[in-house]
């Protein structure tokens, strides 16, 4: 048993036990496969264990493995802190769902409140996509429903409460509601709105349409493919001619309107969701900024006639 192991080999050995793949392990450490195979073969030779059991087929975790996991990644977090310590933190990686959207203000501002570190955009489209990413130490933060990931992912997570984001219906510019200031949701009775339904990266997003059009005699859009970009949107929607459950800050697209949902006002809860424990001057950049938007234009305020689900309203209030 050696007297010191290097952190590279146990950071090796952590993003193979979460990806239970090498070639997935080695594109997350940017890393060619044969080095990191040699990183974990070395740290096995010298704890004298096999840490993983290879076939052709899979890769798994040995009882040995299991045992290290929590050690190995309790050194690896103490590493990050004396980086971040040292002023030698990483570049963060934040994932802001789509562009145009309130949380690239939150990155802006954080941006200029910690200058002298790199935080670089990413689109996962979807918080229950990126909440996994977080957990597994791909990405660093995102925003979302947080209320809307599974609990067991959420105890992997901390999350902050951004904003309570109005929520809109984009429409054909000749849709009957088009001319509508407002839309109530009793006015979209008998519609068929699209929500994701089918995308495995915004259930979040579609379980809160489904809480929403219940009772109210409004269908969910059945799977699609996802529409990436404005001239495929415009293409999709022209063809389709289907509502698309939005946010008031919903970028415009063309030949649609954009209009705000009333009777009652349906708001999306937002948070900064980063993973449990995480030490990075961006994390605090990002929570600054986010308190001093909501401060300023009143972001975590609720307006008279508003709705949201009874959970999302807990945890909104109590954030971890």
């Amino acid at each position: 048993m050696p007297r010191d192991v290097e952190p590279r080999l146990l950071r090796a050995f952590a993003a193979v036990a979460d990806e239970l793949h090498f070639s997935r392990a080695a594109a997350r450490l940017f890393v060619a496969q044969q080095a990191l195979s040699r990183d974990v073969r070395r740290l096995e030779r010298e704890l004298g264990a096999d840490l993983f059991v290879r076939t052709t087929r899979q890769v798994a975790l040995t009882s040995e493995g299991e045992r290290l996991l929590p050690y190995a990644r309790r050194v690896l977090a103490a590493q990050d802190e004396l980086l971040v310590a040292a002023g030698r933190a990483g570049p963060l990686l934040v994932d802001l769902n789509s562009p145009g959207l309130a949380c690239g203000r939150v990155l802006d501002r954080a941006r200029e409140l910690a200058p002298d570190h790199e935080l670089m955009a990413r689109y996962e489209s979807g918080l229950t996509r990126a909440a996994g990413e977080i957990a597994a130490g791909r990405l660093d933060a995102s925003f979302g429903r947080y209320a809307g990931l599974e609990p067991s992912l959420r105890d992997r997570l901390d999350h902050q409460p951004v904003r309570y984001e109005p929520m809109a219906v984009v429409l054909p510019e000749d849709h009957r509601l088009a001319g509508h200031a407002r839309v109530e949701l009793a006015e979209l009775a008998g519609e068929t709105v699209y929500a994701g339904a089918g995308n495995p990266r915004t259930l979040e997003w579609t379980d809160l349409a489904r809480r929403l059009f219940e009772g109210r005699g409004i269908e969910i859009a059945p799977p699609a493919p996802l529409a990436v970009g404005a001239d495929e949107f415009r293409r999709i929607m022209a063809k389709t001619r289907t509502p698309v459950l939005a946010v008031v800050d919903f970028p415009a697209m063309p030949g649609t309107v954009l209009r705000p949902l009333v009777e009652p006002i349906p708001l999306s809860p937002v948070s900064l969701v980063w993973r449990r424990g995480h030490k990075h001057p961006g994390i605090d950049a990002l929570r600054l900024a986010a308190r001093q938007l909501a401060q300023e234009e009143g972001w975590l305020e609720t307006p008279a006639g508003s709705w949201i689900p009874g959970m999302d309203g807990r945890i909104m209030m109590c954030p971890d």
